[in-house]
């Protein structure tokens, strides 16, 4: 189902209704400080006379570099109805990222405080809401721009696999998109309260303020401190009454497992980001609703809410009205119902491209031939997916998330999601780390739901054994004492891979050595492996092997005892234990074949 544009509204006008029908109601809120639609208004429509007094013109970029406050709404309003589009700097970026969005955006004005001004160091004209407070009020007034549904709404900057953030465009009409879609399946109304508390450079703030400003609602602003807890945050959505919620996914999967009460105001728990391991375990008294899109496509692609007590992963859902969902395999035909194929997005909700990156629009932002209409556009998102009987989609990961260990494809996903349904692990993901330039090793992060539970990796490994294939266990096991959360409120597997000083999990109960051979077994395969913590029941190729090394291990036991072991036999036996017993088999038949004499001087040796 297609949203027609010609019925397109901009947040503006929007929020002028809201305005003229609720002018005293409450728009935002922090804490005890309230700002009223009339308020919001008037002190956006200041900060709009402001920019064009500064010779802003309409399709211009305007940088914010703000924290989290009613300035910060006020001002992206305050942009867009001076015609110009808002660029959203999260102020905790490094200063390079923050320079290289601000030389792409070609932004002229950085909206931010004088502090972080001085500190750039860059040639823009600067606007600080506090120390130009005057300068502000004082605005003449100016002819209202109209906004073209064309035109952009905001440019948001994501990362870039070259390491450089890349921005992508949105207009006013996939905004427009976005609001229609949210108030029809949600239907926010000036009784609602809705959070606010995505990170600011990430597109789930843009669905967090908009949709539910311009229904009349009141956004509830949260303190950074809530985006880090879980039992914070459950506490401030009851004190606060909200109604309607958006939490990233690491988050939300913590807090759809607690306990709330029954009486809680929460309508809506709205969950995306992340790939959400499981659904609630038991009945909540709002609904869980899980949802896909990437930043190129306005936020929100899929949705759908979640059963409790469903098994497995949850689907990523339906394509919203005005979106469509194709999956698609390597030639650009639709794969059967139950095939994988990698899922390219088309609709309203597709964006107009990368700024400055024409090779990279035209390689991702795609005709859509499969619309039946001239000018539609999609997107292909290097996700991959299958449909489901039942219409819904289920995510598979990325296809930057596979990996091939000894020859096999690895989903990355699939080790994190089966390790979350350990009942001592609060959350798991995997990672690949290059060993030798040839081969690689899993490496597994897990945050424990008891931070003094006593959980082995040998544990881990066994349980894991019991679903996935032994090249899909990790070798490793890295305990997290928290988890890393980048400020898009997503896990930094970055961050993850870069720690040099980690917690690895260790057994239990390592077992001692029972005999000469397994003592020499022992050091031979913990030299190899570059690990004196191995034990006799740790198998080699869990604990970091893998064929070239397991291939020097049996020469040098044919070196050694003079038996034709073989890598089959070392695959068959991959424990200091098993292949002890493998070994004494293999000498007992070479001694039971020679004559008297070559034993005796077999054994002499």
């Amino acid at each position: 189902m297609q949203i027609p544009t010609q019925n397109f509204r901009s947040v503006s006008d929007r929020i002028l209704v809201a305005r003229g029908a609720h002018p005293s109601s409450i728009a935002l809120s922090f804490g005890h400080q309230q700002l009223t639609y009339e308020e919001l208004d008037r002190r956006s429509d200041l900060f709009s006379r402001h920019l064009i007094q500064l010779g802003v013109a309409v399709g211009e970029a305007v940088a914010i570099c703000m924290e989290r406050s009613f300035d910060w709404i006020v001002v992206a309003l305050g942009v867009m109805r001076a015609g110009a589009a808002y660029v959203p700097l999260d102020p905790t970026w490094p200063d390079a990222r923050l320079q290289a969005a601000l030389t792409d955006s070609g932004t002229r004005v950085l909206v931010a405080k004088t502090s972080m001004l001085e500190r750039l160091q860059l040639d823009l004209l600067g606007v600080d809401t506090v120390r130009d407070a005057a300068a502000i009020a004082s605005a003449p007034e100016s002819e209202r721009r109209i906004l073209d549904s064309r035109s952009l709404a905001y440019i948001i900057y994501t990362s870039g696999t070259t390491g450089v953030p890349k921005g992508v465009e949105i207009t006013h009409a996939n905004l427009d998109h976005l609001i229609r879609w949210h108030q029809a399946a949600f239907h926010p109304s000036p009784q609602d309260r809705a959070s606010h508390l995505a990170g600011l450079g990430f597109d789930a703030a843009v669905w967090e303020i908009w949709p539910n400003l311009c229904a009349g609602a009141n956004v509830c602003l949260a303190s950074e401190t809530l985006r880090t807890s879980p039992e914070l945050l459950q506490n401030w959505l009851i004190r606060e009454q909200v109604t309607i919620a958006f939490v990233p996914t690491i988050l939300a999967s913590r807090l759809i497992q607690m306990k709330w009460p029954t009486t809680v105001t929460l309508r809506f728990l709205l969950t995306g980001g992340d790939v959400l391991l499981n659904g609630p375990s038991s009945q909540l008294p709002f609904e869980v609703v899980n949802n896909y899109g990437p930043t190129e496509c306005t936020v929100v692609a899929t949705s759908t809410a979640i059963k409790a007590g469903s098994l497995g992963i949850p689907p990523i859902g339906h394509p919203i009205a005005g979106a469509s969902i194709y999956l698609l395999d390597e030639i650009g035909k639709q794969v059967p119902v139950g095939n994988e194929g990698e899922i390219y997005i088309g609709g309203n909700g597709v964006g107009q491209g990368y700024r400055n990156l024409p090779e990279m629009t035209q390689e991702y932002f795609l005709s859509d031939p499969l619309a039946g209409s001239s000018g539609s556009r999609m997107y292909r998102t290097g996700d991959r997916g299958i449909q489901r009987e039942d219409g819904q989609i289920e995510f598979r990961g990325r296809r930057d998330r596979q990996a091939k260990i000894r020859g096999y494809r690895v989903e990355l996903d699939e080790i994190g999601s089966v390790l979350s349904r350990h009942d001592a692990i609060e959350f798991a993901t995997a990672i690949i780390r290059s060993s030798d330039g040839s081969e690689h090793q899993l490496i597994a992060y897990v945050l424990l739901k008891d931070a003094q539970a006593a959980v082995g990796s040998q544990e881990l490994q066994e349980y894991l054994l019991r679903s996935l294939p032994d090249y899909m266990i990790p070798s490793v096991f890295v305990r997290l004492r928290s988890l890393p959360i980048s400020s898009s409120g997503k896990i930094d597997l970055k961050m993850l891979s870069e720690q040099r000083e980690v917690e690895v999990l260790e057994k239990i109960v390592p077992v001692k050595p029972s005999s000469p051979i397994e003592e020499k077994l022992l050091v031979m395969v913990r030299d190899l492996l570059g690990n004196q913590g191995v034990g006799i029941d740790d198998n080699f190729f869990l604990a970091g092997g893998h064929s070239l090394l397991g291939m020097q291990l049996v020469m040098r036991l044919r070196q050694i005892f003079d038996v034709d072991l073989t890598l089959p036999q070392l695959f068959k036996a991959p424990t200091v234990r098993r292949l002890a017993v493998a070994l004494e088999t293999l000498l007992i038949d070479a001694i039971d074949a020679m004559s008297d004499e070559e034993t005796e001087a077999y054994l002499a040796e």
